[in-house]
């Protein structure tokens, strides 16, 4: 990363009112989360079913038991701690500087570093919830079981993470687009912007400031106004919150 676009990226930040992050697997990586395209992430892995049809709607449907065996394994990652990215992120919103995050991660980082306004498009480990009466199930709850977890009422507990084949929860989106249309900067880091319908979202900025910080290209580059291909963690650790 060069001199310049920090300089560019810090007076950005200085000028900004409004900034909305949108994030993806990349900010976390950092953490020791695997993200999902690397060579060495999920989609890379050797398993019984491609990683894409466990987590569909109708694989948990019918075979919850092996659902919940790659769940366990690949994505109840537990132990991890907040880096760099998500705690410069909550700072400035603290300092009134940024009014959301939009994040297409599903681990609770960003709660975890203070951010109070955080959109989860594709839901969230830390809630479960039992598909028969509703129940609501901590993710401590959740690692105290085994197999498939069930309801008291004997229903199956069910992640409140987005599955293939299931659509983003409205509320949520609306809240993010809101957000992007409100926006006086958006700052776009750690994803590859290759996943829809939420990286479709983004055109809702009207703004005339984009940032895209990713180590690799992304198909907005073009329309950026300023790329920075680093470390998120990097880059937004030098930032100053004033």
């Amino acid at each position: 990363m060069d001199k310049d676009s920090l300089h560019t990226l810090q007076s950005w930040i200085d000028q900004s009112r409004s900034i909305v992050f949108f994030g993806g697997a990349g900010v976390s990586t950092e953490s020791g989360i695997p993200d999902f395209r690397s060579t060495d992430g999920l989609y890379a892995q050797q398993w019984a079913y491609p990683p894409e049809t466990i987590l569909s709607h109708d694989f948990f449907a019918e075979n919850p038991a092996e659902f919940y065996r790659f769940y366990r394994e690949k994505m109840l990652i537990t132990g991890v701690s907040p880096n760099p990215a998500h705690k410069k992120l909550a700072e400035l919103e603290r300092a009134g500087r940024l009014s959301a995050v939009i994040t297409q991660n599903i681990d609770g980082l960003h709660q975890a570093a203070g951010s109070k306004t955080v959109l989860e498009l594709h839901g969230s480990i830390h809630r479960n919830f039992c598909t028969r009466c509703g129940r609501f199930f901590s993710l401590e709850e959740l690692l105290e079981t085994s197999g498939v977890p069930r309801c008291p009422c004997g229903g199956i507990i069910k992640p409140d993470v987005v599955l293939y084949g299931e659509s983003l929860d409205q509320e949520t989106v609306s809240r993010a687009v809101s957000a992007l249309r409100q926006a006086d900067l958006l700052i776009v880091g750690g994803t590859s912007l290759a996943v829809y319908p939420a990286a479709g979202l983004i055109r809702y900025y009207r703004g005339s400031r984009t940032v895209l910080i990713n180590k690799g290209a992304t198909p907005y580059d073009a329309e950026a106004g300023l790329v920075i291909q680093d470390s998120i963690g990097k880059v937004l650790g030098q930032i100053a919150v004033r």
